[in-house]
């Protein structure tokens, strides 16, 4: 049974609150349904069979090692490529890291590997950024040489990625949508680092990007639990790019919990249950695992909406280890420990949400909250988004306890009164389409 959630069909004015289910768009159910897991075992289990990844391993074999595997990534890209009819585009985002003194010991040419599918709409300049990383290592940070199979930590996340560009690249979206296999992870998100300090400086408006990092696991080995339909999303509450007046406003609001990267979290979780039967999506309120960090990381650090998908209950056993049974414990990232309809769950949260937002309109601007009066009713203010014209907008809401927004209000002007203190209560606005197609949520600053 799909999620229900509180809001009104679109095309009806401003009225009691009902319950209904949420419009879905038939194009992107299609998507989903065709998001395979035989490919994405067959990925993974090819991305394994070149021994290792480990970023500094052989780069000129055409069967082991880390070149060998990105050139195979790249070719398989260019296949989807094909089939998109030229739409998509692959490419190596080739970079010399220097030696750091800790896990890359001299200077390496790394490489990771995109697939961009550009936007039709020209005045649409979003880009979204999903990735999974494909470096591998052994216990040992610096073992180039070891079979390091790397099947879930993250074969299974590249599989992700690999496997959204070549269904999403059947069809065109309003915006772009970048796809990428991550190097140099395991050394220091090196990779990460470069494609978010490029981004940066060509002034992309990366609007959202997704890490899915250890995405094939649903046995916890302390627990005991075998879960396989949870999966965690990590965000952070505030974004380190704050400057001194935002930390004021936020301060005044009490908005610590609802950062760009927050949104796109909920957002994930709201539009990824509406899609995919049997999933259910935790948010963290954290950027990442305790003391951790992945390939969001650098682009949560350059102000961009960076999160981070990991499954709910990790096997350390098969993380960062030598393949070597000891004591009659099987240790090492092989491929049959991953379970791959899960992963395939995964994957489908990810093309649902990326695609809803893709394909919709841009967020509303300058939403403002009015505070010229004192009063237990909130006014909100906004200006419609540059692009093709919202059909309207929810107006969304929710209990300051609560983590998920509660509540859609359907309106078609750009200024609602509603029954329910800003004092109380958190708000949003979303631009929505005819197909239902819903925006980010922005968060109302004070106006007069």
């Amino acid at each position: 049974m799909k999620k229900i959630i509180f809001c009104l069909a679109l095309g009806f004015a401003l009225q009691t609150q009902a319950q209904t289910t949420a419009k879905t768009d038939p194009v992107i159910q299609s998507m989903v349904s065709d998001v395979s897991a035989k490919n994405i075992e067959a990925i993974v289990r090819k991305l394994v069979s070149f021994q290792t990844r480990h970023t500094l391993s052989d780069t000129l074999s055409t069967k082991t090692g880390i070149g060998a595997a990105r050139n195979w990534i790249k070719a398989e890209l260019e296949k989807y490529a094909a089939a998109s009819g030229g739409r998509l585009r692959v490419e190596f985002d080739a970079f010399t890291q220097a030696a750091d003194g800790r896990r890359v010991t001299v200077p390496t040419l790394m490489k990771n590997v995109l697939a961009i599918l550009p936007g039709t709409d020209p005045e649409d300049d979003r880009v979204f950024i999903v990735s999974g990383h494909y470096d591998s290592r052994a216990s040992d940070v610096l073992d180039s040489k070891s079979f390091a199979p790397g099947a879930n930590d993250d074969a299974s996340g590249t599989a992700v990625a690999m496997e959204l560009a070549r269904v999403m690249s059947k069809q065109s979206y309003n915006c772009t949508l970048i796809f990428v296999a991550m190097v140099g992870e395991e050394q220091g998100l090196y990779g990460a680092a470069n494609l978010a300090k490029r981004a940066k400086e060509a002034k992309w408006n990366v609007a959202g990007m997704i890490t899915n990092d250890i995405v094939g696991n649903t046995y916890g080995l302390e627990t005991d639990l075998k879960d396989n339909r949870t999966v965690r999303i990590f965000s952070e509450g505030v974004s380190q790019t704050e400057t001194t007046a935002q930390a004021g406003t936020r301060t005044n609001i009490g908005s610590e919990n609802d950062g760009i990267a927050r949104q796109f979290a909920r957002y994930l979780k709201e539009v990824g249950e509406r899609y995919v039967d049997q999933l259910d999506v935790k948010l963290i309120y954290r950027r990442d695992r305790y003391l951790r960090g992945g390939d969001h990381t650098p682009f949560s650090q350059q102000g961009f909406a960076a999160i981070r998908v990991t499954e709910m209950n990790e096997n350390f056993n098969r993380q960062h280890q030598n393949v070597r049974t000891e004591n009659g414990v099987d240790y090492g990232d092989l491929p049959d420990f991953v379970d791959y309809n899960y992963t395939q769950k995964v994957a489908r949260m990810n093309l649902a949400a990326l695609a809803n937002l893709a394909a919709g309109p841009r967020e509303p601007q300058q939403v403002k909250m009015q505070t010229s009066e004192l009063t237990n009713k909130s006014t909100l203010k906004w200006e419609t988004p540059k692009g093709e014209k919202p059909v309207g907008y929810y107006v969304v809401m929710r209990e300051t306890s609560s983590s998920v927004w509660e509540k859609k209000f359907f309106v078609t002007e750009n200024q609602v009164t509603l029954n329910y203190s800003k004092d109380n209560y958190f708000f949003g606005v979303q631009s929505v389409d005819a197909d239902g197609h819903e925006s980010m949520v922005v968060i109302p600053l004070p106006g007069r």
